[in-house]
């Protein structure tokens, strides 16, 4: 018999919460008329239910005495079953506690999960759904961090690096093979040497929150890899564990931390993995679609989508809103995160379907003293009405910068009149993020995410090759700016191979020598390929996880990536905190920015709207007089080398060449570049990066 106790009046504290003596339980649902507990065992056996008592509030307690941590539960929700009033309740299926903290189980596709008949959809589905059902757990939230201590990189210094969780150690021959593709699996010396050698400071994992498989994936024998279907959102997703999910996330932080790493999540609070209106009961739309789901306002049963996921949390109403931000002060708080990234963050800030820069979840994160001293990225855009709205966040915030990714991939490419957009996304976009205070930081720069194609498929394929997805090829970016160089796919060709090498290291130079936060995709160091394929997100397998096994042309590039990132590190020149102008600073004597034609005269208006100018000479001085203050750059993104003109030192130094792409050797170690000065002219070879550093006589 189970005993139970009335609410304890702390309703704002949903889930499960074990105080040593037993579990107090609290979930909100505004319109249910009762709320049953039910619980199970390991095998999923029910052993008891208990009757939740309501508050008057819109909030359903229980205490359940002598519960423990690792009790299996679920909710059983009574209430209307009106769609057309936007009501979808019924009390034979099992739903997931919102705020549950772990999951366990499996989900099985069967049509016990919908809450209507399919062969008769008007009719209601009595099946019980709880054989088939994922449970909650009851956790303990004790975890000995043994002092941990968050990084705090500022964000100047941040060098992002997105990767997956699974895909990045699945073929680690280091790792031990029971902890590949799990969170213990990146705290393996061997990974977190790698990550330092790279010289990467923040770890931008894809979404860990437990997600679900849809049940077409299913049934084509794929799945969600990426992880952009949750369903717990506060529950560490239990396909990268061991055994214990929670307490592996966290052991991950404190050796991620210990390493010098942030960890950075990127969190999905724009939509549930329960799909549109037709999609099943698994938690949100059975414990109150009108409250969880912005709904169509002209038709309640249908849900107002802004997504592309089939459904949109509502963070209009108060306790959605309550919900987002008890979840991120958890994550940061209980599991040490240092940061998150927001998919299509325009849709959590909505109001009324408007993006709202003033509205109340910006504000909230704004005014809140823990969430508002974390690194903060959005993704700013979604697929409602008047969703693309980069650079429109508050200051504290940094963005995803699509338009840098497509400038870089369009010059590269050799594209006509490209100059002008370079010059702009090169200084950190402050076309965009100039207003309200921001500087170049505010812009988060990539060229490639999980999203589309890798660098070597950027240049080995004109076209997605995406059959593998069950999709005919229709899913999937068709505006990739991609080339081939010649050949589809993989080549034996030496010169092919040679100009992929050699855009490959135009584009990472691009990256990360341009102002703002550089954000480099895993296994792009490597030259990782996903064979043309540029939307993996059902593909667990050797696509998405990254081969270890590395090649002389692997290996040569992860060199080149190594030093671009100790050269930013060591250099003020490449993350300066405020944009660069052009304009002469009187107390330095410099411009901090300088655009050269190739016959070395500055540009004007006119050289800048050349549609046939694709070569550049760009000096850049930083804003302090530390070692390597001035840093002179040539990109010829042209099919044909350029005699470049070499502007005087500003210093009367001697310009020293560091790298050029077109020539690079990883065998050609650093000091030997060094020994090569640069005096008057320097032949820029067909598409070719060219770097040189100020080499002044004493300094240090």
């Amino acid at each position: 018999m189970l005993k139970k106790s009335e609410p304890d009046g702390q309703g704002i504290k949903q889930g499960a919460h074990w105080d040593g003596q037993g579990v107090n339980f609290v979930l909100y649902s505004e319109h249910a008329e009762s709320v049953v507990l039910c619980l199970f065992d390991d095998s999923g056996h029910q052993t008891g239910d208990a009757k939740l008592q309501a508050s008057g509030d819109g909030f359903w307690s229980a205490y359940i005495a002598g519960a423990q941590p690792g009790q299996h539960y679920g909710y059983r929700v009574h209430g209307p079953y009106k769609p057309k009033k936007g009501h979808r309740y019924n009390s034979s299926k099992l739903l997931l506690d919102p705020y549950a903290r772990a999951i366990n189980g499996k989900l099985h596709w069967q049509d016990a999960l919908y809450a209507y008949d399919k062969k008769f959809p008007k009719t209601i589905n009595k099946e019980d759904s709880a054989p088939y059902m994922l449970k909650a757990v009851v956790v303990d939230p004790a975890f000995d961090w043994e002092g941990d201590i968050a990084p705090k990189i500022p964000i100047h210094e941040t060098v992002i690096y997105e990767m997956h969780v699974k895909g990045f150690t699945r073929q680690h021959p280091a790792v031990p093979e029971s902890q590949r593709g799990t969170y213990l699996g990146l705290t393996a010396p061997a990974v977190l040497d790698y990550l330092s050698n790279l010289g990467v400071t923040s770890l931008e994992f894809l979404p860990c929150a437990a997600s679900v498989t849809d049940q077409r994936l299913t049934d084509l024998e794929l799945t969600n890899y990426w992880g952009y279907d949750p369903i717990a959102l506060f529950a560490p997703d239990p396909r990268f564990a061991v055994s214990d999910a929670v307490k592996e996330f966290k052991t991950m932080v404190k050796a991620l931390h210990r390493a010098g790493f942030e960890v950075i999540l990127d969190v999905v609070f724009n939509h549930s993995g329960e799909g549109n209106e037709n999609g099943p009961h698994l938690c949100f739309r059975g414990i109150d679609n009108s409250v969880y789901y912005r709904l169509n306002p002209k038709d309640l049963s249908r849900n107002h989508d802004t997504t592309g996921c089939g459904n949109s949390l509502n963070t209009d109403h108060p306790q959605v809103l309550q919900m987002v931000l008890d979840c991120l002060r958890y994550w940061a708080v209980d599991m040490h995160v240092d940061g998150f990234r927001f998919d299509l963050a325009t849709t959590i800030a909505r109001e009324d379907n408007q993006f709202n820069p003033q509205g109340r979840f910006l504000q909230q994160v704004a005014a809140d003293p823990v969430l508002s001293k974390l690194k903060l990225i959005a993704e700013p855009w979604d697929l409602g009405e008047s969703g693309y709205q980069l650079g429109q966040y508050p200051p504290e915030w940094s963005e995803w910068n699509d338009r840098f990714r497509d400038t870089v991939r369009a010059y590269w490419r050799g594209d006509a009149s490209m100059l002008p957009e370079l010059a702009r996304r090169f200084t950190g976009s402050e076309d965009f993020f100039g207003g309200n205070g921001r500087g170049p930081q505010a812009s988060v720069n990539f060229i490639t995410a999980h999203d589309g194609f890798t660098l070597a498929d950027l240049v080995s394929y004109r076209h997605k090759h995406n059959k593998a997805n069950g999709e005919d090829n229709r899913d999937g970016h068709n505006h990739n700016l991609s080339h081939n160089y010649g050949v589809e796919g993989p080549s034996d060709d030496p010169e092919i191979r040679s100009v992929r090498a050699c855009q490959q290291r135009n584009m990472l130079t691009t990256l990360l020598f341009s102002q703002g936060v550089p954000m480099l995709l895993a296994g792009d160091e490597i030259g990782r390929s996903q064979q043309g394929n540029n939307n993996t997100y059902c593909q667990d397998n050797t696509l998405n996880w990254l081969n270890w096994e590395l090649d002389k042309d692997a290996e040569s590039l992860l060199a080149f990536v190594r030093l671009l990132l100790k050269l930013r590190k060591q250099s003020g020149v490449f993350k300066q905190q405020a944009f660069l102008s052009g304009k002469l600073n009187a107390q330095l004597g410099y411009r901090d920015i300088e655009w050269l034609r190739p016959d070395g005269i500055a540009m004007s208006k006119e050289d800048w709207h050349q549609h046939y100018a694709r070569c550049i000479t760009i000096l850049i001085t930083a804003a302090d007089t530390s070692s390597d203050s001035h840093a002179l750059i040539i990109f010829n993104a042209g099919e044909q080398p350029v005699e470049c003109v070499i502007p005087p030192s500003p210093e009367d130094g001697e310009w020293q060449l560091i790298f050029d792409t077109s020539k690079w050797s990883a065998e050609k170690t650093e000091s030997q570049n060094k020994l090569e000065k640069v005096s008057k002219t320097y032949r820029a070879n067909a598409r070719s990066a060219v770097f040189m550093q100020e080499s002044i006589s004493g300094r240090k």
